[in-house]
């Protein structure tokens, strides 16, 4: 309950104990983080929303390393946030989209847009858990399920036995291709799209060229997982 974090445009992020007069821990990252989010459930764990398109989540415990990098959106991430329970997480992007995620998963389960929401700058949930406000550059606020297929009305226990069997049905056979490609597919906007295969290519190139420096290089050069490559410095 005694500590603050925040995170300032010369891409660090700074611990403080309210208990004493100077900071706790300093990390500098490769780029500004726009936002932080700590976990209601998990009190040592936090996520950044961060310019290089993805969320990293941290142990306060160890700055030295990510424990999870988040990666689907194709511009800057303005805002994120955790649910009520601590599970998932709300992204809003420069990319004029916002996606969940499974704390646990490193890509989203669901994105959300509509042809005329902007660039989005804020999301974040209800105290109940059932929905999502986002604010974006268009001057208005809109509400969205946080579960896109449920309906909030009353229902019958016919209906409920009946949505609990779809559910069971769908976790049984997800391993199916055709099951798998349903659950998986989603719409997104042209230029989203179009930025998404055009990110993939560029991050695909860099790997190769990295490997490539590995093995033909000087021997002894390990590889650095994309947790660790982002903190460039850390000072207790």
């Amino acid at each position: 309950t005694s500590i603050l974090a925040s995170c300032a445009t010369d891409r660090s992020l700074v611990l403080y104990d309210l208990r004493t007069a100077s900071p706790l821990h300093r990390s500098v990252l490769t780029l500004a983080s726009n936002a932080i989010s700590w976990n209601p459930m998990e009190a040592f764990n936090l996520a950044l929303a961060n310019e290089d398109h993805n969320i990293y989540l941290f142990d306060m415990r160890n700055l030295s390393r990510a424990l999870d990098v988040l990666k689907d959106h194709v511009s800057a991430v303005m805002d994120v946030e955790f649910s009520p329970t601590g599970e998932e997480l709300v992204s809003a992007s420069y990319d004029r989209s916002i996606r969940l995620w499974k704390r646990n998963e490193g890509h989203s389960r669901d994105v959300y847009h509509t042809k005329r929401m902007q660039r989005v700058f804020s999301a974040c949930w209800t105290p109940d858990n059932k929905y999502i406000l986002s604010g974006s550059d268009d001057g208005n606020i809109r509400l969205w399920r946080s579960n896109a297929s449920a309906r909030s009305g009353v229902k019958s226990a016919r209906q409920r036995q009946k949505l609990e069997y779809d559910v069971a049905l769908r976790e049984r056979y997800k391993h199916m291709p055709e099951v798998k490609r349903i659950a998986r597919h989603r719409h997104v906007p042209k230029q989203v799209k179009k930025a998404g295969e055009i990110k993939r290519e560029e991050l695909g190139g860099i790997k190769r060229r990295e490997e490539n420096e590995r093995k033909h290089g000087k021997k002894g050069v390990k590889r650095r997982s994309d947790r660790e490559k982002m903190v460039l410095a850390t000072k207790q």
